[in-house]
């Protein structure tokens, strides 16, 4: 062996500028866990707000179908109007609820998209290679992409907004045939008491 100077030994905890400023693995492993875990509840805010919708649906077509053969049985009697006057406010409140927990769904899956997209930001942060295959844009860019864009109208367009519709529409009905009643069959007046009740869905869904 040809003595010369001493050869320097790597130190193991060197790896150059970008090893010491790629994440530990252990990061890596809970930022891809936590994007896995968001997605899957965002899809399960999505599915639970679709199947709460189609029951509430579901009860309404069915309530309105029985009113219809109360109507044709009891040719538009006394029994006609007890069993609106039960029916329809039993339907509203069944829609009131279930817009409540539609909209509370409707929020926590802007939520987690929030997340997912300050995630996306980070994978990019420590890939920038990555640019041209992600969408390289801040988290509330990735947000507008992604949510539904704001407006009152859009209000209208969520589940949430549906759901409020048909809600006023039912509880607007009740009150109109209730105002019937006691008015003596006015339809004036049940037009204007049904007429107070309107959809105003709330954002954010």
């Amino acid at each position: 062996m040809v003595s010369g100077e001493p050869t320097e030994r790597p130190d193991p905890d060197d790896h150059g500028d970008r090893d010491a400023a790629d994440p530990r693995p252990a990061a890596v492993s809970f930022v891809t866990t936590e994007h896995f875990t968001l997605q899957g509840a965002r899809s399960q805010t999505v599915s639970e707000s679709t199947g709460r919708a189609s029951m509430f649906l579901g009860a309404v077509s069915g309530g309105l179908v029985a009113l219809g053969l109360i109507a044709t049985a009891a040719k538009v009697g006394a029994a006609f109007y007890a069993f609106g006057l039960i029916l329809l406010p039993t339907l509203a409140f069944v829609g009131l609820v279930t817009f409540d927990r539609v909209l509370q769904s409707g929020i926590e899956d802007h939520g987690y998209a929030r997340r997912i997209a300050r995630l996306r930001e980070y994978y990019l942060r420590q890939a920038p290679e990555l640019g041209g295959y992600l969408i390289d844009l801040p988290p509330e860019r990735l947000l507008e992409m992604q949510q539904l864009r704001t407006g009152a109208w859009q209000g209208f367009l969520t589940i949430a907004g549906m759901v409020a519709v048909i809600t006023s529409v039912l509880a607007g009905s009740g009150v109109g045939l209730l105002a019937a009643v006691v008015s003596g069959h006015s339809l004036v007046a049940a037009l204007l008491a049904g007429g107070v009740v309107w959809p105003s869905p709330r954002s954010g869904c």
